[in-house]
């Protein structure tokens, strides 16, 4: 795909995209952002328990940090204009940048959504409050799309029953 760019997944975009299997150099996968279970942000979503409550919970998503010496394997997947717009709507708690270099194979210019800090400062707020968490349903559609790549542990955050409500 000539003039192609890319997404590189290591979550969430490994286990809905696939793609061309690579390291990023320099870097460790961990669960680095969250978002406000209690802020309605219009075109985003929020979580529902079991009961249909709303907990006041601080939802944890997995994000990339640099770490020198460490890599993360996940999954370079081609994108045109329009998918990568609706890719920086939908990763509202990460940047977008370039990390071509930082790939052992790249397969032309590629990106990565690391943690913005906005998002990593909710992860921090919810673990300083013992309210961060991490949805079930998130959990295991990253285990089935990173299983095959690395292992992955929820590194002491609870694992709760979530529903994903888009809004």
């Amino acid at each position: 795909m000539s003039g192609a760019e890319y997404v590189f997944g290591y979550g969430s975009l490994v286990a809905t995209r696939g793609g061309h299997v690579t390291e990023l150099r320099d870097h460790e996968r961990r669960w680095g952002v969250a978002m406000d279970n209690t802020r309605d942000l219009p075109g985003y979503k929020y979580y529902v328990a079991p009961d249909g409550s709303r907990p006041a919970v601080f939802v944890a998503f997995l994000d990339v940090a640099p770490a020198p010496g460490a890599s993360v394997i996940g999954v370079c997947s081609p994108v045109d204009p329009t998918a990568l717009a609706a890719l920086d709507e939908r990763e509202r708690n990460y940047e977008r940048r370039d990390v071509t270099a930082l790939l052992s194979d790249p397969p032309g210019p590629t990106w990565a959504y690391v943690g913005s800090a906005a998002g990593r400062e909710r992860l921090a707020r919810g673990v300083a409050t013992a309210t961060a968490v991490i949805a079930d349903d998130y959990l295991r559609l990253v285990r089935e799309g990173v299983g095959a790549l690395d292992s992955l542990d929820p590194g002491g955050l609870p694992v709760r029953p979530l529903r994903r409500v888009d809004l």
